[in-house]
C-alpha cells in the first residue's frame, strides 16, 4: 500500500495547518517533529519518520541529548542538514529552560573583551558605550554615548546613566577603547571614572565596572578594569 504524503492528508490532520488552527500545544510529539523534518522519503512521510525517530531515541528528552550524527543514525531519512537543525533547536530549548537566553553574562572584564574586543580593536577612534545589565549581569543592550576622545565634557554622567533609567537596567558597565592598543588608563580616564562613580552613588545606579579595551599585542593585557584595580 502506497504511503500517503502529508500534502495528501486532510487539511485538519496536517501538522502545520493544525498548529496554525489550534496552536502548537495541540500537536503530538511526532507532529511537532514532522514540522522540522518537513519532507519524507520513498515509502515514508515526515510523520512516520518522526514517529520512528522518537521511538528509536526513546522520546524527546533522549533525542535532545543526541549529537547530529547520532540523530542521523536513529532516523532513516534524516540527513546532515536536518540533524543539525534539530540539534540547534534542542539547544535553544535547553538555554531557554535554563534561563540563559542567548545574551551573554558580563560578570568579568575578560567576558566583556570576548564579546566586544574584536569590534573595538577595529575602531580608529575612541568609542564610549554603556552596557546595560540585568540583575544576573546579562547584557540587555549596549548604547554608544560618544565617539572621539573620552573626557569629562563628553562622558557626562547624565548622558552615561540616562539609558539605565530608560531601560530599567540593574547596573551598567562603562566601556571604551584606546585605539593605540594600550588599555592603560590616562589621567582623563581616572577623572571620568571618579565623576561617574560619584554620580552613580547619588543617582543610586550600580556602576559595575569601567573597562578600557586595547589589543593583546606584544604580551600586554587586552583590557584594564577599574573594578579589578580596586577603584570601583
Amino acid at each position: 500500500m502506497e504511503t500517503m504524503r502529508i500534502q495528501e492528508m486532510p487539511v485538519t490532520d496536517r501538522p502545520r495547518e493544525k498548529a496554525e488552527r489550534l496552536g502548537f500545544e495541540a500537536l503530538s510529539d511526532s507532529e511537532l517533529l514532522a514540522i522540522f523534518i518537513r519532507t519524507g522519503i520513498p515509502g515514508k512521510n515526515a510523520l512516520q519518520i518522526s514517529s520512528e525517530l522518537l521511538r528509536e531515541a526513546g522520546g524527546f528528552k533522549e533525542l535532545a541529548r543526541c549529537k547530529p550524527k547520532e540523530i542521523r543514525k536513529k532516523g532513516r531519512g534524516i540527513g546532515p542538514a536536518k540533524s543539525i537543525e534539530l540539534a540547534a533547536a534542542f539547544e535553544i530549548g535547553k538555554r531557554l529552560a535554563r534561563g540563559d537566553t542567548l545574551t551573554p553574562i558580563l560578570d568579568t572584564p575578560q567576558k566583556i573583551f570576548d564579546v566586544f574586543g574584536q569590534e573595538f580593536m577595529a575602531l580608529r577612534q575612541e568609542s564610549l558605550r554603556v552596557l546595560l545589565l540585568d540583575s544576573k549581569l546579562r547584557l540587555i543592550r549596549a548604547e554608544e554615548i560618544t565617539r572621539g576622545s573620552v573626557n569629562e565634557s563628553l562622558a557626562h554622567p547624565r548622558e552615561v546613566f540616562r539609558p539605565a533609567f530608560i531601560h530599567s537596567a540593574y547596573g551598567v558597565v562603562v566601556l571604551h577603547n584606546h585605539p593605540s592598543g594600550d588599555p592603560s588608563p590616562s589621567a582623563a580616564d581616572y577623572r571620568v571614572t571618579k565623576n561617574l562613580l560619584e554620580a552613580a552613588n547619588l543617582l543610586q545606579v550600580r556602576l559595575v565596572d569601567h573597562v578600557i579595551l586595547g589589543s593583546p599585542e606584544g604580551g600586554r593585557t587586552s583590557f584594564y578594569s577599574f573594578r579589578e584595580a580596586g577603584l570601583i
